[in-house]
């Protein structure tokens, strides 16, 4: 700028414009200025996954213990990669999965219904679900673990995806209790299916925030669907997949509900700015799919356990039932056999003969086990 004194005058000298202002507006540089304007503005934390990783290796850990424990060279006339020493799995017969006996299991804490109504071992509900069959049980369910539950733990933090586990967990084992109680049963499947279901749930009641809100629900309800298909298959526990899934769909409303985001803005407003209308920090419909899922998790838990210690057998009562966990077909039968033999011992050499199928063996027994005779028993009616 100049001044030009003889005129009295007062000459503004102007550069000419440049092609900044043009470029500040642009479509490519407004949407970058957007993208860091969201960025910016972060209204859900993100926090740091450990639970899940830690829980992965727990069960990984108490697996290699519980074959430590079960010894099949010991125990067992056959074992399978007997390279392996103590560590070496069941005969594949017996446990196709490659892990131990289920007598190792049941002795971890494994979920036996007839130990849990006669002799009030109701904490097997919850040890059950940290044990695992085989190698492959152990591997299907830490590898959908990580996968579903690190994404989870991401954006809701430890303490509520840490709760979400474990009662989706009990749930199922309780579910599990009620209908099936044949056999034993492990494994994380209730608490997966539970991380499932609430993925399901926090769709519903975020629905608002999302973008694409019918694919994303449409992709989820498939691996929903494909999951449960699995359990109709025999040998696997559908009712600790339903029990799971259903407690995880409630327990998603009352644990995974989000804030709006009108309620994030005017939380950032200046201050002195008047907003046109005060907005709550949830939805009605939040609220109200808050307290009727509470009650219903309350009240479902409270009359399955009453039901369960009671001794009550639910598949009696419901004709139907069963076909829920497993389908008969023409390759495979849903029927459980029981394994009874016969036994005649002299020294320490124990004949066996297996009363289902008359196979006829003997065996060099280092004691008197009654678990290990169970075991051969198991080997041999297979």
């Amino acid at each position: 700028m100049a001044r030009d004194r003889r005129e009295g005058l007062e000459i503004k000298v102007m550069n000419p414009p440049t092609n900044n202002a043009t470029a500040q507006t642009s479509p490519t540089n407004l949407r970058r200025r957007e993208r860091t304007s969201f960025e910016e503005f972060r209204p859900f934390k993100l926090w740091f996954p450990w639970l899940v990783p830690a829980i992965v290796v727990a069960n990984i850990v108490l697996f290699a213990i519980s074959m430590f424990i079960n010894n099949c060279p010991k125990n067992s006339a056959k074992c399978s990669a007997r390279f392996l020493g103590r560590f070496a799995f069941q005969p594949m017969k017996e446990n196709p999965l490659l892990g131990p006996s289920s007598s190792t299991l049941e002795k971890m804490g494994a979920l036996d219904v007839s130990r849990v109504v006669h002799k009030h071992q109701v904490w097997r509900l919850f040890t059950c679900i940290w044990l695992h069959a085989g190698v492959f049980h152990v591997l299907a369910n830490m590898l959908s673990l990580i996968f579903i539950g690190i994404r989870l733990e991401q954006e809701f933090g430890f303490v509520r995806i840490g709760l979400l586990y474990m009662i989706s967990g009990f749930g199922g084992s309780l579910l599990s209790s009620l209908f099936n109680r044949a056999g034993i049963s492990v494994g994380a499947s209730g608490a997966l299916f539970g991380l499932l279901g609430a993925m399901l749930s926090e769709l519903l009641t975020n629905w608002t925030i999302y973008a694409n809100k019918f694919a994303a629900l449409l992709t989820l309800i498939f691996i929903i669907a494909i999951n449960l298909a699995v359990g109709i298959l025999p040998h696997v526990d559908n009712f600790a997949h339903l029990g799971g899934f259903a407690s995880g769909f409630l327990l998603g409303f009352v644990f995974l509900i989000r804030p709006q985001y009108g309620y994030f803005n005017q939380r950032n407003n200046p201050r002195g700015y008047a907003a046109p209308s005060a907005k709550s920090k949830h939805k009605p419909y939040q609220y109200v799919l808050w307290i009727t899922s509470l009650v219903f998790l309350i009240a479902g838990y409270t009359v399955g356990l009453v039901v369960l210690l009671r001794g009550t057998d639910l598949n009696k009562h419901c004709s139907w039932c069963h076909y829920l966990s497993c389908i008969p077909t023409s390759l495979w039968s849903c029927k459980s056999q029981n394994v009874y033999c016969e036994s005649s011992q002299i020294g320490q050499q124990m004949n066996l003969t297996c009363m289902a199928n008359g196979r006829t063996e003997m065996y060099k027994l280092s004691g008197d086990n009654p678990s290990q005779i169970q075991q051969l028993c198991s080997q041999l009616c297979s």
